[in-house]
């Protein structure tokens, strides 16, 4: 072996344990003004904190040239943390992200030029990139302190391979399995990329002398800003305080990922001209229009499953009451922590009950999704302990069945984590995915079995779950436009 292709096995080794998955979950927002854009920059990117509580920053460009603040958001929110850094901070154009694993925007000097970036998605073939990237001549990436390589950095180095940005962007879309949107702010304008199969939304809004693009289209509303355009999937447009240039058109393609609608997405915000808190009132009503339970009152797991709870609701005539108040003055989202004990401990402390709401009472309780069990079984015997005479738990969506391979909100390291595919490895003897297919079939006995062994590990009165053909007539939209791999595995 010579010494130059011993220095890249040496330097793949480093990295071959540490990078098994590069995986991002996290919203950006960007703002091109003919005036100074740091306060819309600033209250556009706190509006995306819902998606992620580990990094933030901004960055942005001015008469002196490109400035950068990252900070760590785990012990204290978005605003708190940049309050000097929004005093300080001048630019006409800037972009900022709050992520939920590494540190972004990064500042990158590369043959395309100067320039800042952002991303949004997965990359699940971050080893391959790597070695290639060793193998190309690539020299370093810096490591961060998890011993993992920035997935926004080896977005950079992938489109840094192109001649030019668009076609940069282009390039990483291709090669990285998984997703990716990203903005890169350049000393001109922003291009703003949505993921080639528009797994995740991207908007443009503007205002006299101002355009913004953002992942979430309410962040602009308080703003003065007005819906412009939503990207296609893969689209590409370079916004600039003057307006917004398609640099390269949509595909025909779409994926969407439903789960923005059935729980990550912010009630207030519209994607692919669907309202998310419109759509929860609709999946609530189709609950309940295949339900006939007798019960005293309905109620929804704060906070995705409160829009579901008054559809429901309104589908089943049954009083819509809130046995428990969600604290969250000090309490972060429960989701985001990767310690499970952890995110059971936070989800508990932040549900305070009502008992004369709850005791001697028949309780329809609804949920966005039941993922691991855990929280759930917490929240029954929370529920039990109060005084609740029956349990009946009804699901905003079918039974996840595999792990999301684009997005990180129902990851997992194996499969026997979803507690619906652990029903499915006692029932089957095994967890071969040959023996999944029956089971995404509500009308089969294979799905009953599996939904009866559910209710009764977590010792629930009743359960039932959303179809996935009802959620899907509730969008009204056509099927061949949103993912649903989580719930029968098609992609």
């Amino acid at each position: 072996m010579g010494e130059n292709a011993r220095r890249k096995y040496v330097r793949f080794l480093l990295f071959e344990k540490t990078l098994t998955e590069a995986e991002i979950l996290s919203g950006f927002f960007g703002v091109a003004s003919k005036k100074d854009c740091v306060f819309d920059l600033f209250f556009g990117t706190d509006y995306h904190s819902h998606l992620g509580t580990r990094r933030a920053g901004m960055a942005v460009f001015g008469e002196k040239g490109f400035d950068r603040a990252i900070h760590n958001i785990e012990n204290s929110p978005f605003r708190t943390k940049f309050e000097r850094d929004f005093e300080e901070m001048k630019g006409h154009i800037g972009i900022g992200c709050i992520s939920d694993n590494e540190p972004q925007p990064l500042l990158v000097r590369s043959h395309l030029g100067n320039f800042a970036i952002a991303t949004v998605g997965r990359i699940n073939n971050a080893d391959q990139l790597v070695r290639e990237a060793f193998a190309c001549g690539k020299t370093h990436f810096l490591e961060m302190s998890g011993g993992s390589i920035n997935a926004t950095e080896l977005v950079a180095s992938l489109i840094d391979c192109g001649q030019n940005i668009p076609e940069g962007i282009r390039y990483a879309q291709e090669r990285i399995d998984g997703s990716l949107s990203v903005l890169i702010l350049t000393a001109e304008g922003i291009y703003a990329a949505r993921d080639k199969l528009g797994r995740t939304p991207l908007v443009i809004g503007k205002k006299e002398g101002s355009f913004c693009v953002t992942f979430e289209s309410f962040a602009y509303l308080n703003l003065g800003y007005e819906y412009m355009k939503e990207l296609g999937p893969g689209e590409i447009d370079f916004v600039t305080p003057d307006g917004a240039e398609v640099i390269a058109p949509p595909g025909k393609e779409m994926k969407i990922c439903t789960f923005l609608w059935v729980y990550y997405g912010n009630p207030a915000s519209t994607y692919e001209g669907l309202n998310v808190e419109e759509m929860r009132y609709r999946c609530g009503n189709a609950l309940a229009r295949r339900d006939n339970i007798c019960a005293d009152s309905v109620a929804g797991l704060p906070d995705s499953g409160t829009a579901h709870a008054v559809g429901y609701a309104n589908g089943s005539h049954l009083p819509l009451t809130r046995p428990f108040i969600k604290y969250t003055a000090t309490w972060p989202r429960s989701f985001m922590p990767v310690n499970q004990k952890r995110r059971d401990l936070i989800a508990h402390m932040k549900l305070i009950p009502i008992a004369s709401l709850i005791r001697g009472k028949r309780l329809v309780l609804i949920d966005d999704s039941l993922v691991r069990g855990t929280q759930m079984r917490g929240t029954a015997d929370f529920l039990y302990k109060s005084g609740a005479k029956e349990l009946h738990i009804r699901l905003a969506c079918p039974p996840i069945l595999y792990g999301c391979p684009y997005l990180n909100f129902s990851r997992s390291d194996s499969s026997l984590e979803l507690i619906a595919r652990r029903k499915i490895a006692a029932l089957e003897g095994s967890d071969a995915e040959e023996t999944v297919a029956p089971y995404t079939d509500p009308d089969s006995p294979q799905f009953a079995a599996m939904v009866e062994g559910i209710r009764e590990e977590l010792q629930f009165t009743s359960l039932k779950y959303h179809r996935l053909d009802d959620m899907i007539e509730s969008t009204g939209m056509p099927a061949c436009k949103f993912c649903t791999y989580c719930w029968n595995g098609k992609k």
